[in-house]
């Protein structure tokens, strides 16, 4: 139980940390206040929402993944490096992924909600 309560600490820590400071996690955390009730209304069943509400999830976890990436490299050094350039920009490729795989979904749901498809 302790080790699962120091778990929940460090996790509430690195989203804290994280709102604070890193932009690209505040506004994808914002995106995701407006989508819990949104999707409400905007999803076609209950299995629809939960993919609308887990793509969001997913694309915060990729960005949360990719900051901890950009820390650890800006760590190792601030020197301008091909490299760690070509590690930042493959973490940016990931979360470009994450937000078409969203944007894919949220459309889809958007279009049967509206009778299109």
């Amino acid at each position: 139980m302790k080790r699962l309560y120091s778990a929940f600490l460090n996790t509430l820590r690195g989203f804290g940390y994280c709102l604070m400071h890193e932009a690209a996690v505040r506004e994808e955390a914002i995106l995701l206040v407006i989508a819990v009730p949104l999707g409400l209304f905007l999803a076609p069943g209950v299995g629809w929402y939960v993919a609308m509400i887990g793509s969001l999830l997913a694309v915060l976890a990729v960005e949360l993944l990719n900051t901890s990436v950009e820390k650890l490299a800006d760590h190792i050094t601030r020197d301008w490096h091909v490299e760690i350039r070509r590690v930042k920009d493959f973490g940016s490729a990931a979360v470009f992924c994450a937000l078409c795989f969203t944007g894919l979904i949220w459309l889809a749901a958007i279009a049967l909600r509206l009778g299109l498809v």
